[in-house]
Formats: C-alpha cells, structure tokens, sequence
C-alpha cells in the first residue's frame, strides 16, 4: 500500500482544509479567569457573531464578506458581552466570539446571517477566518452543553474568556473538549470503498467514519469502523491530515486504509450503500461528469481531499 504523503518542502496536508487555517494565538498561559471582561476594555477588540448556528456578516459593496465586528457593534446587534469567549489574540488584535439573541431572519443589510457549513460550501470567508470560526463554534457549543457541573449537578460558571467553567457548588473544574473522529478511505489497488448515510445529500458517496472510543488506537478505530459499518478486513493504516469539524467540536482525523480482500458486507442499520469504486469512476465524480451523477464531497472537506490524493496517485 502506497501512503500518500506530500513533499516535506510543501504545505502541511491539513492546511489545505476548511476550517484548519486558524491563526490566533490563543495564549493559554496567559489567561485567568477574568479573561472576558478585560478583553472588553481593548479598544480594538473584535468579535464574531453566532447566533444559532450561523455567523453574522457584513456584505461589502464589491460582494466582500467581513465576519469581524467591534464591541459596539455586538451590543447593538443584541450580544451578551458577559459572556464573550475570549479567542486570542491575531497580529496585535483581540479576537472574541459572543453570541446574539437576533435570529437571522431579524438581521438587515448589509449584515446577514450564513450557516457554518455555507460559510466553506460557499467559500464565503477566507481560510483564516473560517479558522476562526472552528474554534468560535467549538467553544460555543461547549459551553453551552456543559452549564452544569456533571460531579454535583449544580450551576457551572464560565471563566477564562469561555476555556473553562467552574462549578458554583463544589468547585469543580471543566475544560472544553474534542470529540476524535477516525475518517478513512479503504483502498485496495486501484480501488477504493465509498458509501453513502441516508442523511447525505442526493447522489453524494464518501468515506467512512466514526468516533474514535476510548482506549482506542488512530488505527484500532480505523480497522473496527470499516469491520462495522462494511465488513472490511483492513491491514495498514496510513495517517494522511486532520481537519477541526465545528458540529459541535470534532477533530477529523483522515487515514488510507489497506484492505485485504474484495468481501464485503454493508450495515444498512449505519449506510444505505456502499461498493467499490475504480479510480476513472472517481475521477468522473470529483469532476461532475459521472454518467449517473454521482459524486463526492465538497471541495474543502477531508473526505474530499482523501479521494482527491488517492485518485491522482500514480
């Protein structure tokens, strides 16, 4: 089995996806737990606005999108500012993130409303910015989740600008987590597996994937998803890129997989199909031009980028 590794003189794999171009220094080290109220006093602190599982944008009259708005600019659009996640810092400037209680039908131009997965689909904001919006998503979600404690079940409180939250009863503390998913293309030859869930959309087939559990291997999870959801016997295990997946706070983890026999047997409980694919046949779909109009993920999602390699290897 080939592993298909670019040149080490070239850009990491991994930044070649959405949401991976986050360049804010979160500065870890350095933050204590009154992190938001003194991010608030930065004049030119700048935030993202989320509502709902959309990000507010400011159309420019030349089509340009600007996510970012000043601390003014989030009050008047309805944000509690007391709890604004503290994101970093990028080039001198305070990041955050707050969320507003307008829904985007409420908004008016020039702002407007796009949802996460519109804002890559689209190519709406720039690699750096959808960076950002991973971590902003991420934080979002968690905190929101986690407003109990789960050792007492009391009232939690956030601290540390959203990177943590501490329990007002028994002071327990909570951090943010990352839910691993292994994400993988079997490959065997100049074939590989795709399949399809029923919630995808018409026509589109991609890899397979699932939660990596505990006390498992990049690897184990890889060989037990593809055993589980299509029966297959795989042997190497190649590590390719991962990318941060917003919905909530997943890292996908992208692997080749080496599979060791044509056998297969579908899970209709997990996929609705699934078979082998040759490298033309692929080709075709990455294209747009399979005579029955399939295809493959969006352009900028992990799957995508694991065929893509695959189908122009050599």
């Amino acid at each position: 089995m080939r592993f298909y590794l670019y040149d080490l003189q070239q850009i990491e794999a991994s930044q070649r996806l959405s949401f991976s171009g986050n360049r804010i220094d979160t500065a870890s080290e350095k933050r204590n737990i009154n992190a938001s109220a003194e991010a608030l006093q930065h004049d030119n602190a700048q935030t993202l606005l989320l509502s709902s599982g959309h990000v507010f944008i400011k159309q420019g009259q030349n089509g340009s999108a600007n996510c970012w708005f000043s601390i003014e600019e989030a009050r008047a659009l309805n944000c509690d500012t007391k709890s604004a996640i503290v994101l970093g810092t990028y080039e001198q400037q305070t990041r955050m993130a707050m969320v507003s209680s307008l829904k985007p039908e409420e908004l008016f131009a020039p702002i407007t409303a796009v949802t996460y997965r519109s804002a890559f689909t689209q190519q709406i904001l720039s690699h750096e910015d959808l960076g950002a919006l991973a971590e902003a998503a991420a934080l979002d979600s968690w905190n929101r989740s986690h407003r109990f404690c789960s050792r007492c079940g009391a009232a939690t409180r956030m601290v540390s600008g959203g990177f943590k939250r501490v329990c007002r009863h028994c002071n327990g503390e909570h951090f943010p987590r990352t839910d691993p998913v292994a994400i993988m293309l079997p490959v065997r030859g100049d074939r590989c597996i795709l399949a399809r869930s029923p919630h995808f959309a018409e026509n589109v087939y991609s890899c397979l994937a699932g939660f990596i559990e505990p006390g498992e291997t990049i690897e184990t999870a890889v060989r037990r998803e593809s055993k589980e959801e299509m029966g297959l016997e795989i042997g190497r295990v190649g590590y390719h890129a991962s990318q941060p997946w917003p919905f909530p706070y997943s890292l996908m983890i992208g692997c080749h997989a080496e599979v060791l026999s044509d056998e297969f047997t579908i899970d209709r409980d997990e996929l609705e199909d699934g078979r082998w694919f040759d490298k033309q046949e692929v080709k075709m779909m990455l294209s747009g031009n399979h005579p029955q109009g399939l295809t493959c993920p969006s352009t900028g999602a992990i799957a995508s980028h694991l065929i893509q390699i695959w189908a122009q290897s050599i």
